[in-house]
């Protein structure tokens, strides 16, 4: 067996990924609560602790997942501008976040399980 090469783990690069395949989920999760428009699901997603996320990441997925009908918009009055563009979930998006969050709980006790029982034991160098 031929050992890899050792190079530093980047946990943003690790969190950049995980958050990649979980985003669209947590966004639907995040509308179905309440509807809100793109600046306050930025901050919903800070506030869960995710960190940053930018508003080039969200607008094009609300976007996409619009297209897909996932998602509807009303443009609602703004108290301080133009109006707002104000995302809510559809039927079709409640049906695929049922579905993905089944998925995902699957995959994270698949994942559990496999590193459960690790003990932190040295590993051969």
């Amino acid at each position: 067996m031929v050992a890899a090469e050792s190079q530093p783990i980047d946990d943003s690069d690790r969190q950049t990924q995980l958050l990649r395949g979980a985003l669209d989920m947590c966004l639907l999760a995040l509308l179905a609560r309440e509807p809100a428009h793109g600046y306050e699901l930025v901050r919903r997603m800070e506030t869960a602790g995710f960190g940053a996320i930018s508003y080039g990441t969200i607008y094009p997925l609300l976007t996409r997942m619009r297209r897909l009908g996932l998602v509807a918009h009303e443009q609602q009055a703004s108290p301080t501008g133009p109006p707002r563009k104000v995302y809510a979930l559809t039927g079709s998006g409640r049906t695929h976040l049922d579905a993905w969050q089944k998925q995902w709980n699957h995959f994270a006790d698949t994942v559990g399980a496999v590193l459960d029982p690790l003990d932190h034991r040295p590993t051969r160098s």
